[in-house]
């Protein structure tokens, strides 16, 4: 009879390989990838990485979509990403081993701010979420709750639909430990939300290709007033 432990030794076995921890990793920034791209990211052949994402796919971690003759691969759902980024948490911080100052500007972008799957991360992530605790939109003492200022925030001043913040079985807020600053950022459907409003409104976008996102000149501006965010 297979046992609880035995179930979580076979997840645990599914990252400790390096290769699919790092396509793991890649998969965070909440977008449908296929084998090939993940290949060329991991520097793997393409057939080496096939294998790795079937291990994956049959063990939970992975979702697989079809397009025509395409398939591609993403995090079965946002508690995989929230599990990766929990675990990220408890490493401490490595030296800096850049080789290069392109891979160290990529870094620093990656600090500054980025996506944690579907919702904001690094030090953008943090301060947004600081700011909605000083405004008293999120409680922290009550379980890191929603307030009723904070729902109206969200749906009022942001235009985010109510019905997309309460149709689904995903907690409506959840604290997400980030790693590189070491202190909470907001996830669940809010945080989510959140993230897909300021993309909509220009206010944020994408840092070339990968999962780093900044600031625009009219999300700064716009920020600044609403919550107010510290520039």
């Amino acid at each position: 009879m297979r046992t609880r432990g035995a179930d979580l030794a076979g997840l645990a076995a599914l990252l400790a390989d390096p290769t699919r921890a790092e396509l793991c990793l890649a998969l965070l920034d909440g977008r449908a990838w296929t084998a090939g791209e993940l290949a060329r990211h991991a520097g793997i052949a393409a057939s080496t990485a096939t294998e790795h994402l079937n291990r994956l796919l049959a063990g939970g971690m992975l979702a697989e979509r079809r397009q025509g003759r395409h398939r591609y691969v993403q995090l079965a759902d946002p508690g995989v990403a929230e599990l990766l980024e929990a675990l990220l948490g408890r490493l401490e911080p490595s030296p800096s081993r850049t080789s290069s100052l392109r891979v160290a500007t990529a870094t620093a972008a990656l600090a500054r701010g980025r996506t944690c799957y579907d919702h904001l991360a690094g030090r953008l992530g943090v301060t947004i979420t600081d700011a909605m605790i000083a405004r008293e939109l999120l409680d922290p003492a009550a379980g890191f709750a929603l307030t009723d200022a904070g729902f109206a925030w969200l749906t009022g001043p942001l235009g985010i639909a109510e019905s997309a913040l309460r149709a689904t079985r995903r907690p409506l807020v959840k604290p997400c430990l980030d790693w590189t600053e070491r202190r909470t950022h907001l996830g669940g459907v809010a945080g989510a939300q959140l993230h897909h409003r300021l993309h909509d409104l220009g206010w944020i976008q994408r840092s070339g290709t990968g999962r780093a996102v900044r600031l625009t000149t009219p999300g700064t501006a716009a920020l600044t007033v609403l919550l107010p965010l510290d520039p």
